[in-house]
């Protein structure tokens, strides 16, 4: 009986690991999306480059 709980709170558990990875991803491949839009503004106002 106390192990087939222990084994549905770990199957809990790695379900809740799981969407959070997946979150991240999303996360992650979001901020990189909106890094690249962000480079090609500064890039197409000629911001981010050093004065001579």
């Amino acid at each position: 009986m106390d192990l087939r709980l222990d084994m549905d709170v770990q199957k809990l558990e790695a379900e809740k690991l799981k969407k959070g990875k997946n979150k991240a991803g999303e996360d992650l491949d979001s901020l990189k999306t909106d890094y690249k839009k962000l480079r090609l503004s500064m890039r197409t106002a000629g911001l981010g480059k050093t004065s001579e």
